[in-house]
């Protein structure tokens, strides 16, 4: 069965201000950007633990794919068949903040 999706507030937040924040730029770079996290993100609900578990806080629910050089970092509830999106974190912004 496959695995609804949540984004968070905070999740959507930063894709948005990541997707400004290239268009500046280059806008068709950042309409790309934006439909490849998205794919990567809808790709979750049929393989929900493919990615690894979020190293700062070792929980088997709480899991990261990498984006280089982002971080998508979400939750996993098997009880309700829900990954919810947490946050789109720039790995040069230091330590995860959720």
């Amino acid at each position: 069965m496959d695995y609804s999706i949540d984004w968070s507030e905070s999740a959507l937040d930063d894709l948005k201000d990541l997707v400004c924040y290239i268009a500046a730029d280059n806008p068709v770079a950042a309409e790309h950007f934006g439909e490849a996290i998205i794919k990567r993100v809808e790709a979750l609900s049929s393989f929900p633990r493919a990615g690894r578990i979020v190293p700062e806080f070792s929980d088997d629910l709480l899991r990261e794919v990498i984006w280089t050089p982002y971080r998508i970092v979400y939750e996993v509830n098997d009880t309700c068949y829900l990954i919810s999106v947490i946050r789109i974190w720039h790995g040069a912004r230091g330590e995860l903040e959720i």
